[in-house]
C-alpha cells in the first residue's frame, strides 16, 4: 500500500513486474505482436534487397578502380574499410539476434508465431542481469566506434554526412543517457530494449542493420556520384536504378518518400521524361519530383504488403535517348490498431487495494492516450491505479490518437478478486504451536495476508482468548491485558489457550471488511 516500507519480497515483485511495463504481462495484444512480426519480415527483406545493391556497387567501384585508376583507387580503399567495419558490426547483430532466438524456429515460416513472443528475458539475461555490464558495453562500444570509424574514414571527405551518421548511431549523451517521456535522464540501451518483447527488440535489432547497410549505401553512392560527369553516356551497360527510402518499412496511409536513382556513379543529369507505374499504375506528374540522377516519390504508401515499382527512366544524352529500366519493391506494414494493457498484478486485480496499472499504445505519447473504468484513475504517465468496486469483473476502455489523427481503441477486462482470509500471528507464529507461559504473557496478537501479492498491512482491533477452565475474555488491542495474565497464573503445563475472533483492519482503507481470521492454538510447556 501506499506510504508502507517494501518488503524484500515485495521489491522483488515489483522488479518482475516492471519489465512489463511497455507491452509485456499476459494481456499483450497479438495483433500488435503480429504487427512487429511484420515490421521484422519486411525490414528483414529490405536488408537483404540493399545488400545486393551494395554488393553491385562495390563491384563497380572495384572494376573502375582497376580500369581507371586515380580518384577512383582511393574510393576502392574506402569503400573496402566501410564495408570491413560495417560487415562486422551487421554480424554481431546477427549473433545477438540468434542467440535470443535460440528457442525459435524463425527460420521454418510455418513457426513464426510472434503472437507468443512476448517476453524479452532472453535479451534481458545478455544485456541487463547482474554481472552482464561488459556485454551491454562491448555492444555500445561498437556501435560508438563504428559511428566514430565512418565519420573518420568518410565524414572528413564529405563532412555533409556526419550528422546523417550521427543520428543514425545515437546513443545518448556522454554518459549514454537519453532523456525519458518524463525527461529524466536513462541509459540508452535500458530505454530501447529493457523490458521488451521478443518481437520488439528482433525488430529494432533488424532495424539497426537496416542503418548499417543504408550508410554503407549512402557512402557508396556518394563516392559513385562524385564522378560521374555530365557529358557521360548513359545507357543500361553502366547504370543501374537504385531505390532509395528513409526507412525500411512504411505504415499503411503514410507518404512514401523514397527516391530512384542511378546506382554506378549517381550523375547530376535529371530525366528527361519518366514511365513508371507502380502496381500496374502509371505515375502522373503531380506523383514525384525530378532531382538529380532520379526522381523523389511522392505517392501514399498504400495497403499493407509489397508494392513494385516498375518502367524506365528516359536519357538524353548528346541526341540519343537511353531508358534506364526500373523494377524495385517496397514493404507497408499496418499501423498498430489496439491498445497494450497490463495489469502489473498479473490477470487480477484486488479489490480494497489500489491495483497499480500500466497503459499504453505502441507509437502515441502517453499524454494522447485516454483510458476510463469505475476506480481507475492515473498517477503519471503511462501508470494508473485501479481501485474496483463491486462486481466480479472491471473493463479498462483505452482510445488513443494516431500521428495521423486516426483513432484507436481497446478493451481488455480483468477479474475481481476479494483480498483473501488473514492468518492470526502469536509472536511471529500461526496455527498450533508450543510456548513457555512466560513467552505468552509478552507477545501481541497481529493478523498476516499470507501468500498475497500486495505487502498490505493489517492493524489488530480485538481478539477473544479462551483458556481451558475459565470464561473467555475480549480483549481490546493487540496485548494481553492484565484479566488475560492473571488467567494464565492458573494454567498447567500441557494446556491449550485458543486466541480467535481476531479482528483486523486495513489503516488505508478501514471501511473494507476483510474475512474472518483464523484462530491460533498455544499449548503451555
Amino acid at each position: 500500500m501506499a506510504g508502507a516500507k517494501e518488503t524484500p519480497r515485495q521489491k522483488l515483485i515489483s522488479l518482475m513486474y516492471l519489465v512489463f511495463i511497455t507491452m509485456l504481462a499476459l494481456n499483450v495484444s497479438k495483433e500488435v505482436l503480429d504487427g512487429f512480426g511484420q515490421m521484422f519480415e519486411k525490414i528483414a527483406d529490405a536488408n537483404e534487397r540493399v545488400s545486393e545493391s551494395n554488393n553491385l556497387l562495390y563491384e563497380n567501384i572495384e572494376v573502375n578502380s582497376s580500369e581507371k585508376g586515380g580518384k577512383w583507387i582511393g574510393h576502392d580503399r574506402t569503400a573496402k574499410q566501410i564495408k570491413k567495419e560495417s560487415d562486422a558490426f551487421y554480424n554481431k547483430i546477427a549473433q545477438i539476434k540468434t542467440k535470443i532466438t535460440e528457442k525459435q524456429k524463425l527460420k521454418d515460416p510455418e513457426l513464426k508465431k510472434f503472437s507468443e513472443m512476448d517476453k524479452g528475458e532472453a535479451l534481458d539475461v545478455i544485456w541487463f542481469k547482474e554481472g552482464s555490464d561488459k556485454a551491454s558495453d562491448e555492444f555500445q562500444s561498437m556501435v560508438e566506434e563504428y559511428r566514430g570509424h565512418v565519420i573518420k574514414v568518410f565524414g572528413s571527405q564529405y563532412p555533409s554526412s556526419i550528422d546523417m551518421v550521427e543520428a543514425r548511431f545515437f546513443i545518448g549523451d556522454m554518459n549514454r543517457n537519453v532523456k525519458n517521456k518524463d525527461n529524466v535522464d536513462q541509459p540508452w540501451l535500458a530505454a530501447n530494449f529493457k523490458g521488451f518483447p521478443l518481437i520488439s527488440s528482433l525488430a529494432k535489432l533488424t532495424m539497426m542493420q537496416n542503418d548499417i547497410r543504408q550508410t554503407e549505401h549512402d557512402v557508396l553512392t556518394t563516392l559513385m556520384g562524385k564522378e560521374l560527369k555530365m557529358s557521360s553516356t548513359v545507357n543500361e551497360t553502366n547504370y543501374t536504378s537504385l531505390l532509395i527510402t528513409e526507412k525500411g518499412a512504411y505504415y499503411q496511409g503514410e507518404t512514401f518518400d523514397g527516391s530512384i536513382v542511378l546506382g554506378r556513379k549517381g550523375g547530376a543529369q535529371n530525366p528527361n521524361s519518366v514511365d513508371l507505374k507502380i502496381d500496374g499504375r502509371s505515375l502522373k506528374e503531380s506523383d514525384f519530383d525530378l532531382i538529380p540522377g532520379g526522381i523523389k516519390l511522392k505517392v501514399s504508401a498504400g495497403s499493407p504488403g509489397d508494392h513494385s515499382i516498375e518502367g524506365s527512366l528516359v536519357f538524353l544524352s548528346e541526341g540519343n535517348e537511353s531508358k534506364i529500366s526500373v523494377k524495385q519493391m517496397y514493404s507497408v506494414i499496418s499501423k498498430p490498431n489496439s491498445a497494450v494493457i497490463s495489469a502489473d498484478k498479473m490477470n487480477v486485480v484486488y479489490r480494497g487495494v489500489q491495483n497499480p496499472i500500466t497503459i499504453s499504445i505502441p507509437g502515441i505519447q502517453d499524454s494522447k492516450v485516454k483510458a476510463s473504468a469505475p476506480g481507475l484513475k492515473r498517477k503519471k504517465g503511462s501508470k494508473y491505479n485501479l481501485f474496483p468496486g463491486k462486481g466480479k469483473a472491471v473493463k479498462i476502455n483505452v482510445s488513443g490518437t494516431l500521428p495521423d489523427g486516426k483513432k484507436v481503441s481497446s478493451v481488455s477486462t480483468f477479474r475481481i478478486k476479494d483480498i483473501p482470509k488473514p492468518s492470526g500471528f502469536f509472536r511471529g507464529k500461526s496455527g498450533s504451536f508450543t510456548l513457555p507461559k512466560s513467552s505468552l504473557e509478552r507477545g501481541s496478537v497481529s493478523a498476516k495476508l499470507e501468500d498475497f501479492d500486495f505487502d498490505l498491512p493489517l492493524e489488530t482491533k480485538s481478539f477473544r482468548f479462551r483458556a481451558p477452565g475459565q470464561p473467555s475474555v475480549v480483549v481490546t488491542g493487540s496485548k494481553l491485558n492484565s484479566k488475560v495474565i492473571t488467567m494464565l497464573k492458573r494454567i498447567k503445563s500441557g494446556q491449550s489457550v485458543i486466541i480467535s475472533d481476531i479482528k483486523v483492519i486495513i489503516p488505508t482503507n478501514p471501511s473494507y471488511k476483510l474475512k474472518q481470521t483464523t484462530p491460533i492454538s498455544i499449548t503451555i510447556n
